[in-house]
Order: C-alpha cells, then sequence, then structure tokens
C-alpha cells in the first residue's frame, strides 16, 4: 500500500439532536487489542450513558468491526463504519456515546445523528494521508544553499528546520519514487559537491 488515510491525535466532538446528546471519542488504533482498550476507557468514563456505539477499521487484515450497544439494528454502529469506509479512514475507533434526551428519534434520526457524530468526531481528529516517503541528509557549503531549498521546493519535497555548523545541513521528506530526480538535479546543480545520504524509505504523513 502506497498511501493510506488515518487521523491524527486523540479528539472529540459532541452534537444535539433533540436534546439527546451524542459525543464522539476517535483515537488511532492499529490492532484490535488498541482498539478495545480505548473503547473500555471510553465505557468506563460514560458508564451512566444509555450507549456507547463503536466502529473501527484496521489496515490489519482489512478488519472491521461495530456494535449499535443496545439501539436499533443497524441505526448505529454501521452508519459510524459507513464513515470511516466512505472516508477511507484505517487503523481508527470512534466510539458514539449517547445521552437520551427524552424524545425518541426513529430510525433515520439515529442514523443521521450517529452520522453527523462521526463526522464531527473526524473532522476534530485531522485525518492525515500517510505515504511512503524518501528521506534524504544533504550536507553543502554555504553558497548551495538557496539554490537547494529552490530544489526541494520544484520537487515537492519538505524540509526541517536547517542545522548551521560550517555547512548547512537540510533533512529533507518527498514522496517515495520521486527522489530520484531530485537527485539528479541536486548533483548537477551542486556539481556533485552535496553529501547525500538516502535513507530507508517510511510511512509518514505528507
Amino acid at each position: 500500500m502506497e498511501s493510506y488515510k488515518t487521523i491524527k491525535a486523540v479528539a472529540q466532538a459532541r452534537i444535539v439532536e433533540k436534546k439527546s446528546e451524542f459525543i464522539a471519542n476517535v483515537s488511532p488504533a492499529t490492532t484490535d487489542d488498541e482498539a478495545t482498550t480505548f473503547l473500555n476507557q471510553m465505557r468506563a468514563e460514560h458508564r451512566t450513558a444509555n450507549h456507547n456505539v463503536y466502529a473501527y477499521s484496521l489496515r490489519q487484515e482489512a478488519r472491521q468491526r461495530y456494535s449499535d450497544d443496545g439501539e436499533p439494528a443497524k441505526t448505529a454502529g454501521l452508519p459510524v463504519l459507513s464513515v470511516l469506509t466512505h472516508t477511507e479512514v484505517v487503523d481508527c475507533i470512534v466510539v458514539v456515546t449517547r445521552y437520551f434526551g427524552g424524545t425518541l428519534l426513529g430510525t433515520g434520526g439515529l442514523v443521521r445523528a450517529y452520522t453527523a457524530a462521526a463526522k464531527a468526531g473526524l473532522a476534530a481528529a485531522n485525518v492525515v494521508t500517510i505515504q511512503l516517503c524518501a528521506q534524504l541528509t544533504i550536507v553543502l557549503q554555504y553558497p548551495l544553499y538557496e539554490q537547494a531549498l529552490r530544489l526541494l521546493e520544484n520537487h515537492g519535497a519538505t524540509w526541517a528546520e536547517p542545522i548551521f555548523t560550517d555547512t548547512v545541513t537540510l533533512q529533507a521528506t518527498l514522496p517515495h519514487g520521486k527522489e530520484t530526480a531530485l537527485l539528479t538535479d541536486l548533483n548537477e546543480a551542486t556539481r556533485g559537491q552535496a553529501i547525500i545520504t538516502e535513507h530507508p524509505p517510511v510511512y509518514l504523513p505528507f
């Protein structure tokens, strides 16, 4: 898999529908155990709630799980899972807690409310695309620094804060497969004077 979507951090969002409060808590999870641990934390935190509905989707074996937790079948957990599926977000669990407000929402109202809560939770969690990225360490002389930055920008790379000593060191990142053209241009522009180290590709937000 060259790239996938997941969330950046734990987050929470709340919506109110006819006095019922729906609280979406979202967390990264890469295994069943991690998802279950987070679910149990939410159940303990909201032990007085009427329902703690959940859904999660993992890259591992393309595993997906959900529960309506007492709501009418397919009105709660499945809509939450559908949000994950439609947004293609994986390695993530969404737990939507409902505190009943006294007014029945009906099956359609429940589907809409749980869907809206899950969407709000994902928005708060900041969905990011994880790509297989190449990482380069570039060491060069000061006169070549500005030219190197222009090449990094032209090739769509990002870079950390430069380290200035008797030389300039740049840590650059770009999608895997695009580094070949950048290396060619860097070597040509610096006439081979830049010392460039290629690191093993890793999955990173990009």
